[in-house]
């Protein structure tokens, strides 16, 4: 990568999505970060701010053609901006869970779908969407999230399929725990029902306890910029020790044994 590699990562207002693009301008790329207001976010060493909302389709178009306009083009595209939710399933009104959709899912291709004629009209591009271990094993009280990984999954991959004849690839990083304000930041369901309370508290202990012991950030944007970087790249980079032990347990564990290992550690009945 050089300072003629232009890089684009949505949501650089905290965790993540700003140590990424703190990380890509240290190594000498011209690096846009989107946040929903710029008056309240902090200045990232070596980014240009671009605000952006991932909600709305004309702050999208508008935030991806001032990059065009500012540097001609787009090598990178690394779509982080996203929002959590932790309760049950059937604790989340019908709008909340759109909500999260939207920008979760939909966010994702909007400002994929502003990046890509750019990339075609140059025959190369890549693509890097964040997704989560939750992206391939999802955990009980994070249904809704779940879902919108496993959608950026799918998505991802079919994607990829399609953009290889214009020299374009999609590509997945698959963070699990990870020691950012996510857990502190996690939305919480707008209609709760108490049959779930204890389950719940006890989840929210399991949970912090874990994002405690999480892999650093440092460790996720380092797979991050292999992600961007690989000559031949991978689908999916799994970020972090965890995230690659769970997901080689997932690939030869037997069903049976991994769901009741899972709801152990959990502290679930089992």
């Amino acid at each position: 990568m050089s300072n003629s590699t232009v890089v684009l990562v949505t949501g650089v207002s905290s965790g993540i999505g700003r140590a990424a693009a703190e990380k890509f301008a240290k190594r000498g790329c011209r690096v846009f970060g989107t946040a929903r207001s710029i008056a309240r976010t902090a200045p990232v060493a070596g980014v240009d701010l671009i605000e952006m909302d991932v909600r709305d389709n004309a702050s999208v178009q508008s935030g991806v053609q001032t990059i065009i306009d500012r540097a001609g083009h787009i090598d990178v595209l690394v779509n982080n901006a996203g929002i959590g939710l932790f309760g049950g399933a059937e604790e989340s009104s019908m709008a909340q869970a759109q909500a999260l959709f939207d920008v979760n899912v939909f966010g994702v291709l909007r400002v994929t779908n502003a990046v890509l004629p750019t990339m075609r009209r140059q025959g190369k591009g890549r693509i890097v969407n964040l997704s989560s271990v939750q992206g391939f094993i999802p955990a009980p009280y994070f249904a809704l999230y779940a879902s919108t990984k496993h959608a950026v999954e799918g998505y991802s991959e079919s994607l990829d399929h399609e953009l290889r004849p214009f020299g374009i690839r999609v590509v997945l990083v698959e963070p699990a725990y990870t020691r950012t304000s996510f857990e502190e930041n996690l939305a919480k369901p707008d209609q709760l029902l108490g049959i779930y309370d204890a389950a719940r508290a006890g989840m929210t202990a399991t949970v912090r306890k874990a994002m405690e012991k999480g892999d650093a950030p440092e460790e996720v944007v380092q797979t991050v910029l292999a992600a961007a970087t690989d000559s031949a790249p991978k689908r999916r980079y799994a970020a972090g020790k965890l995230a690659r032990q769970v997901s080689l347990l997932r690939r030869f564990v037997p069903a049976s044994a991994f769901d009741k290992s899972l709801r152990k550690q959990l502290g679930l009945p089992v």
